[in-house]
């Protein structure tokens, strides 16, 4: 599961580009009881989602010309340009270039050779989020991809992950790790596109999980506050119970109570 203990391939922050800021920052306020904190009038609007004083989360308003309200995971990268030509040259694009983030870093947002758009994020003052891993907070990520061999060949050009195969009901699972802390680093999987048919409906992506303290309850209040549940709560054995949801403006995202490690 992913810590706060960000090395240089791991998730390190997160955001949720949305046409509405005031409605997600309602949304996830009923949901997780985060608070929206401005990032200042030089940020766009731009803002932090926080949790009892600590930043869980990025967010900003969109418009209609910059793609569907989403999710977005940003990988820590020692050197923003290098993996932006990395990028490149593994066939895939960059949708924004490198750049400073007023002195806090070096950011670019970049897609994947199969189109899934995600960011890295080269640490300056901000290192990444203050928190992860416990229940209102980023725990996992998975990449829902056409085609597995070729998503772990790009990221590990890219970024230097890593993938093993895990037992899984009715398979195997990709397991996804960086190169510093091998697989006791594991912080997400990826899963074929064509097997899922709630994600090949709505594309390819990378998909944030959330740790709650209940799902089932979790699932109802946002059903309450306008969300959509894509995928009912279920039981994955030694994984945990999960669910996969949208907030009101179409941005996808999971919700999971972690099995304990006895499990």
């Amino acid at each position: 599961m992913l810590t706060t203990r960000f090395v240089n391939g791991a998730p390190s922050w997160l955001d949720v580009g949305t046409s509405d800021i005031d409605g997600a920052r309602a949304f996830y306020g009923g949901l997780f009881g985060w608070q929206f904190q401005s990032a200042g009038p030089e940020a766009g609007g731009y803002g932090f989602f926080q949790l009892d004083g600590r930043t869980v989360a990025g967010g900003m308003q969109i418009g209609a010309d910059q793609g569907p309200p989403s999710w977005n995971v940003y990988f820590q990268t020692p050197d923003a340009e290098a993996t932006a030509k990395a990028v490149e040259q593994a066939h895939g694009r960059v949708l924004v270039p490198p750049m400073d983030v007023m002195g806090e870093g070096h950011m670019a947002f970049l897609a994947d050779q199969a189109g899934v758009t995600f960011g890295i994020w080269q640490p300056g003052r901000t290192k990444g989020l203050d928190r992860a891993g416990d229940p209102g907070s980023l725990c996992w990520v998975e990449l829902y991809t056409p085609d597995i061999a070729a998503a772990a060949a790009f990221y590990h050009k890219v970024l230097g992950l890593e993938t093993s195969a895990a037992p899984f009901p009715g398979g195997t699972y990709t397991c996804v790790n960086p190169a510093e802390g091998g697989e006791d680093a594991m912080f997400g999987g990826m899963v074929p596109l064509g097997d899922d048919p709630a994600e090949a409906q709505a594309g390819p992506v990378w998909l944030p999980y959330f740790e709650v303290a209940d799902v089932d309850t979790t699932v109802a209040r946002a059903q309450e506050l306008g969300g959509t549940v894509r995928v009912p709560a279920t039981d994955m054995e030694g994984v945990g119970r999960m669910a996969r949801l949208t907030d009101p403006y179409g941005a996808r995202f999971a919700v999971i109570k972690s099995a304990s490690p006895q499990a």
